[in-house]
């Protein structure tokens, strides 16, 4: 046992310094859209937001997009099967600004997802050169749009991602937020994006910026019609077939509060974590066993009384406490500090992830939004 956690843990300490050396040159590339100069007058912006029993949050984030610098927008506002006052709340607010349309989707056809059937809806009447796909609950500060656009146009960019400040009050949702964008970081390495010689996309619900031209020609979104993980689809389909894309981060300028408490994250998590394990059991087990090595089973045999296996458990400790430092200072406002419960925190990833998938094996799908989509259906569109 102790040969097979020494080999393990060299292992380990090898793959943590592949990591941080490909963070460091990844960040450096990752800019900052606080720093961007703003965009006065320009193109049709249109803001596409679909949402689904959303009452609590629509308004509050519409009313923050309308008190945007950059004037040239239009807002087209799709109501998607709504059962509460969600529609009434976007005809209220077109009454307020003429730029506003709203579509009411009352059926959803067969082989669509509730959301991308209605980004799709809506973008069918978008007028502008630039399509921004939003979530409802997003706030923005009154620069974003402006300064979105100039680093867009400027950069001759075919799709734009931001990574929005993920607002959490509790301290347990902190830990828990700060460890998904900490194990995203190092397995999708977003940074790849702003390499014009990879093939390795991302993107991100809060702030997906397009050239409609580029989305039309790309597929729209009846590419991903069946996916759940629709905004990151999007991005990684649209930089894999060479559509110019970037990432930013905009930490002081898009919010959301990602999930209201630890257990709505778990809830959240059911539609999409196994959808980004590809519906793979082998792949369920390989993330439980990836997070439980690299993330926890070093903070115990840290005390190991074998020196070796001691020393080799610091060392991978150190290494994913610099990786994630790095990370969290660069794409959070939290801090760093919450590196001190890691091991808690990946355990309650791995409960995250067992959880989500047992449920979609147990419903024989994922049910979001009140709907329920058959697994054998979404894996025939995988």
């Amino acid at each position: 046992m102790e040969n097979i956690l020494i080999l393990l843990f060299s292992l380990g300490l090898f793959v943590w310094l592949v990591f941080l050396l490909d963070a460091i040159i990844g960040l450096r590339k990752l800019d900052s859209l606080e720093d961007e100069e703003p965009l006065n007058c320009g193109p049709l912006l249109s803001v596409v937001v679909a949402a689904r029993n959303e009452e609590e949050h629509i308004k509050a984030s519409i009313l923050s997009q309308l008190e945007q610098t950059y004037k040239n927008v239009e807002w087209i506002l799709v109501n998607d099967r709504s059962t509460d006052e969600t529609g009434k709340s976007m005809e209220q607010l077109a009454h307020q600004d003429s730029r506003i349309k709203v579509i009411h989707v009352h059926d959803l056809p067969d082989g669509w997802l509730g959301k991308n059937h209605a980004l799709f809806t809506g973008a069918q009447i978008a007028q502008g050169k630039w399509l921004l796909f939003t979530d409802a609950d997003i706030k923005y500060e009154k620069e974003a749009f402006a300064k979105a656009l100039h680093y867009a146009e400027k950069h001759q960019l075919d799709h734009l991602t931001a990574a929005p400040n993920l607002s959490a009050k509790s301290f347990w949702l902190k830990t828990f937020v700060a460890f998904f964008l900490f194990g995203f970081s190092y397995f999708k390495r977003p940074w790849l994006a702003n390499n014009p010689k990879s093939k390795t996309g991302t993107g991100i619900g809060a702030f997906n910026l397009i050239c409609k031209e580029a989305y039309e020609t790309f597929g729209t979104h009846e590419r991903i019609k069946m996916r759940p993980d629709d905004d990151l689809q999007l991005g990684m389909l649209l930089k894999k077939e060479g559509y110019r894309q970037r990432i930013i981060t905009a930490l002081q300028l898009i919010e959301v509060e990602w999930y209201g408490s630890l257990h709505e994250a778990f809830v959240g998590l059911e539609k999409n974590t196994f959808a980004g394990l590809n519906y793979r059991i082998s792949m369920v087990f390989f993330a439980i066993f990836g997070v439980f090595t690299t993330n926890v089973l070093p903070f115990i045999t840290i005390f190991s009384g074998n020196k070796t296996i001691a020393l080799l458990s610091l060392g991978n400790i150190l290494l994913s406490g610099i990786h994630y430092f790095m990370i969290i200072r660069r794409m959070t406002v939290f801090s760093p500090a919450l590196f001190l419960v890691l091991p808690l925190t990946a355990l309650l990833f791995i409960y995250s992830i067992i959880r989500a998938s047992w449920l979609t094996f147990k419903r024989g799908g994922i049910v979001w939004r009140g709907t329920t989509y058959p697994l054998s259906k979404l894996r025939d569109h995988e």
